[in-house]
């Protein structure tokens, strides 16, 4: 599903050179949830955004299914992400001017599906997520945790093979935050492949495999269980 060998990040500017990742070489099977953990500035969110497709890394291979994406313009990484991966944001990103409705229908209009496929399908998820009562409310009418609902059903109405989730339960009371989480695990369940990171150890137990970043490289990994295709 996903393979990094001897995957690199280096920001240069004028005067220094920042090395973010460094020899990094992880395997992600189809099906997994995949916790990365590390203190702050250790360059998970930066693994993250090369995973996402968001930037490219400086050396080394990235291998996203069958795509060699190391070296994908930007074009090129927007086309295979916006049906393939689905993005759980810490601060939501969901956009103010637009309902709960529309918010969640975003990913459907990049990919040109029909308004009543549309509209079928951003049912769907509002019901499964427990929103749907809200779909005419605006963002800022709503509370922590029905915000992350949204924010979850607009990274699954795609139907992504991989959900990227950046402390999805960063700014969220204990309560929203596990309700989040199951709803996370119960996806992955279904086959949805999930990389989270996270600073929770009560958040990373929901995963299969735990992997430590230490100064832009994998220091640790921890297979909490044994995981089957």
């Amino acid at each position: 599903m996903i393979k990094l060998k001897n995957l690199e990040k280096v920001y240069t500017t004028e005067e220094v050179e920042t090395t973010a990742l460094n020899n990094i070489n992880l395997e992600i099977k189809e099906g997994e949830f995949v916790a990365i953990m590390g203190p702050s500035g250790c360059g998970k969110s930066t693994l993250l955004n090369i995973l996402g497709l968001l930037d490219n890394p400086s050396g080394g291979e990235y291998h996203f299914g069958e795509h060699e994406v190391a070296r994908y313009s930007e074009r090129q990484r927007a086309q295979l992400r916006k049906g393939s991966i689905g993005f759980v944001f810490q601060s939501f990103n969901l956009i103010d001017e637009l309902t709960v409705f529309e918010n969640v229908e975003l990913p459907l209009l990049y990919m040109k599906v029909p308004a009543a496929e549309r509209k079928q399908r951003v049912e769907e998820v509002l019901e499964r997520m427990n929103i749907m009562h809200r779909r005419n409310h605006f963002p800022q009418q709503l509370s922590g945790g029905q915000q992350q609902r949204v924010a979850i059903s607009r990274a699954i109405v795609a139907k992504p093979k991989v959900i990227l989730a950046d402390e999805p339960t960063g700014n969220l009371d204990s309560a929203n935050g596990e309700e989040v989480m199951k709803l996370l695990s119960q996806l992955n369940e279904e086959g949805t492949t999930i990389v989270m990171v996270t600073h929770s150890p009560y958040d990373a137990n929901y995963a299969h495999r735990i992997i430590n970043l230490f100064d832009g490289k994998v220091v640790t990994e921890n297979i909490k269980e044994h995981f089957h295709i």
